[in-house]
């Protein structure tokens, strides 16, 4: 079904592989003319694009200018406000504000609307597009009418990619927009590229979600793809239609990987067509030769319909597997649950979903970038023509992608299929992603044909002893649960025919309610602020040395940005940098907050402070610990920077809102410690937010509530050195040797001015 390279692999003629380590006994006649792997390196679709984009004259280092830009109403008043604040004088480039995750968030008063008059204005004045609310998730807008052949994109929501389009597309934290807004470059060491052999075509029933989960289930815990970019190729990718292709590059996300791109053909040009953009269309296809890092073998017809059971998108089956070993299976989920979640707080199984020898669930959801397509919508109403999804707990909610893709499927009449199952029918939105719509009941599954099953992201919540589920799971097989009222069943076993309507794309939805204000920036134009949107508050630059107390201990092998900060009505906060601080960690450990706001006590003291007797008054336990350090380095008390840590052992797998990380700094954090960052995006949020992205390998010599002193810290990090000496002091200053990676100059500069905001102030 899926097999993984050991090492890199030859592709000769478009489609043929050949595996690294046998080209010189399987293929002889080539070894004497085959060029340099470093060579054939640069044939590759992922480095030319790169190669297109890259001012550095460094194929190394890179630095690149992205074409356009896009973000959400969850994360461009945050990047806005930061642009603002470091000179932003007019967008340089497109930048698409779209209005599709706090459309429907009944809590705060007049906050949603008042941040969407915010990025209408900021639109007008400095020259972006506004997508007003209803008309379509982020990434179909950009689908529809941004993504161009050998462009790039970079986006402020981690599933930007647009690779089935041709288009090579990052998700990236909000500072990485902001740079691009101030004409700056995204710098990154030139990433390996590893191809995707699809062949193969897919069998009756399987869906773009099937392949993806099979995918992720391959190369997640492995980190194969960690931080690379996805190259698709080979027969099986003429087999997939180009919705599948898109459903199949959005979820690549999941498997951690930087971008996506794959070959282009007729198909591609189709939708370009469709959507009258045919100039946006460019041929991409891969010359005789080409070397991959890394390759992964993907026969289509071998994979069935899927599931990726709670609680990640990697802990997948197939859905015959799973009814066939039920109880072996949920035995296996429950034990992974027991990693993330607090048995103090509440008792998690999912044994008492089976009934007559089957699983039952209570919810089904196709929605969103993922799920919301015309195609998966189309395909699960005619799963469900003539059946009806009952009157008992089960529901099925579908959310179409957009408002041109809702209104072909009610000309075609999907729309009223679904509505007499029983389904509802919702705007474009994002809801049910990230925990704003749709929560299940307490104790409740959910199906979901859309990008996550995090826990809490549903928006249950642990420490309030409410926990629900999300099993991911193809359109179809949701719609095949849904024919059974709610039974899991693959749609494999459907007996239905696929008519697979042709779309047709109206224009004049967005013609008529899109503002686009690209070349026509009006600096006369007043920014319109609601008053739940703050600015952010000011922060100090890096000093000489630094006392962290650990706030947060977090064990578990992958921590994701959603446990951080977690999503759903935090979302109220997500314009005030103090409000949605409160929320740091809440359904991980609710008192990191409490401890990080007392030490963040001490070290506002410090600013003011003449005498060091100044912070003892108002933090009474920090004195025996800088006595300490003081008594052991000679150091100048004052000249301590005190804040916060978090060691948590893989954190930041997930969405890319910067606020992982910027909440931390808000509460006085001053770094993370890990074994390794599960994301570049988590690690770049660190640094622009002027946070110390420390790596530490091996037994803790620390705990919660240890003190940690690091000398000439900032002398360390301007020195580029590759290993710093700190010392717990509250275990009699034991020593350990901290690493921070690799780090551009800026970053260090970012680093030690505080952040990116101090950076660019100068």
């Amino acid at each position: 079904m899926v097999r993984l390279y050991e090492k890199g692999a030859y592709v000769f003629g478009g489609n043929r592989v050949v595996d690294e380590t046998q080209i010189g006994c399987e293929y002889r006649e080539y070894t004497a003319e085959l060029p340099n792997p470093e060579e054939l390196k640069k044939h590759t679709l992922g480095y030319r694009i790169l190669s297109a984009h890259n001012v550095s004259g460094n194929m190394e280092q890179l630095q690149i200018k992205f074409d356009k830009l896009t973000s959400h109403d969850i994360t461009f008043v945050g990047i806005i406000q930061t642009a603002r604040a470091s000179g932003l004088e007019k967008f340089p480039v497109p930048y698409v504000l779209t209005n599709c995750h706090n459309s429907l968030c009944a809590v705060g008063g007049t906050i949603n609307e008042d941040d969407h008059m915010f990025g209408l204005s900021c639109a007008k004045k400095y020259g972006g597009v506004y997508v007003p609310p209803h008309q379509a998730v982020i990434h179909q807008f950009a689908r529809e009418m941004l993504a161009g052949g050998g462009q790039m994109i970079l986006g402020s929501d981690s599933h930007t990619r647009y690779g089935a389009l041709g288009t090579m597309a990052v998700g990236e934290g909000g500072p990485e927009l902001v740079k691009q807004l101030l004409k700056k470059t995204y710098d990154i060491k030139m990433p390996k590229v590893v191809g995707i052999h699809l062949t193969g075509k897919p069998r009756h029933g399987v869906g773009p979600q099937d392949i993806a989960l099979a995918i992720i289930g391959a190369v997640f815990a492995n980190g194969y793809v960690n931080n690379k970019v996805m190259e698709f190729f080979g027969d099986g990718v003429g087999n997939l239609t180009v919705d599948e292709r898109i459903g199949v590059d959005v979820m690549t996300t999941e498997t951690t990987c930087l971008s996506s791109i794959w070959v282009t053909d007729d198909k591609v040009k189709e939708f370009y067509d469709i959507h009258g953009r045919s100039a946006d269309y460019k041929e991409l296809t891969l010359p005789e030769a080409v070397y991959y890092d890394g390759l992964v073998e993907v026969d289509l017809a071998e994979i069935k319909p899927m599931i990726a059971m709670p609680f990640h998108p990697s802990n997948v089956y197939t859905i015959d597997e799973l009814n066939a070993n039920l109880y072996d299976i949920l035995d296996e989920v429950e034990k992974k649950a027991l990693v993330s979640l607090d048995n103090n707080h509440v008792k998690y199984t999912l044994k008492d979903k089976v009934r007559n020898g089957r699983l039952y669930v209570e919810q089904g959801v196709i929605a969103g970038c993922a799920g919301g397509g015309f195609e998966n919508i189309c395909a699960a109403a005619e799963i469900l023509r003539g059946k009806y999804i009952g009157n008992d707990e089960f529901s099925l909610s579908v959310y179409p992608a957009s408002q041109p893709v809702f209104m072909e499927l009610v000309k075609n009449g999907t729309i009223a299929d679904l509505m007499k199952t029983g389904a509802t029918v919702r705007t474009a939105f994002c809801g049910p992603c990230f925990g704003a719509g749709d929560v299940p009941a307490n104790n409740g599954l959910s199906v979901r044909h859309s990008t996550r099953n995090f826990p809490n992201r549903e928006g249950s919540k642990i420490t309030n002893g409410q926990i629900a589920s999300v099993a991911l799971m193809d359109a179809r097989s949701i719609a095949a649960t849904a024919a059974n009222q709610g039974f899991l069943t693959s749609a494999e076993h459907v007996d239905v025919t696929f008519s697979q309507p042709k779309y047709f794309f109206d224009a004049s939805i967005y013609e008529n309610r899109v503002y686009n204000g690209v070349g026509k920036a009006d600096p006369a134009v007043d920014i319109k602020f609601g008053p739940g949107i703050v600015d952010w508050p000011n922060m100090a630059a890096l000093s000489d040395h630094m006392l962290l107390k650990v706030a947060s201990v977090i064990h578990d092998p992958v921590t994701t940005t959603d446990e951080l900060i977690p999503s759903g009505e935090t979302s109220s906060y997500r314009s005030n940098p103090l409000g949605l601080a409160e929320y740091t960690l809440s359904r991980k450990d609710p008192a990191y907050v409490g401890r990080a706001k007392a030490v963040q006590i001490a070290e506002k003291a410090r600013w003011e402070a003449k005498e060091v007797e100044e912070v003892y008054a108002v933090y009474p336990e920090i004195k025996p610990v800088v006595k300490q350090v003081v008594d052991s380095f000679g150091v100048r008390a004052l000249d301590l920077e005190i804040g916060s840590v978090i060691y948590a052992v893989k954190p930041g797998d997930g969405s890319a809102r910067e606020q992982a990380a910027s909440c931390q700094k808000v509460l006085g954090g001053l770094a993370n410690i890990a074994k390794e960052y599960a994301t570049k995006r988590y690690r770049s949020n660190l640094i622009n937010w002027g946070m110390l992205p420390f790596l530490f390998d091996g037994d803790l010599p620390f705990e919660l509530d240890d003190y940690i002193f690091v000398k000439n810290i900032k002398k360390a990090v301007m020195e580029k050195q590759s290993e710093i000496e700190a010392y717990v002091v509250t275990k009699g200053m034991k020593q350990f040797t901290l690493r921070l990676g690799d780090l551009t100059d800026d970053e260090r500069e970012i680093i030690t001015k505080g952040c990116l905001i101090n950076y660019y102030r100068g």
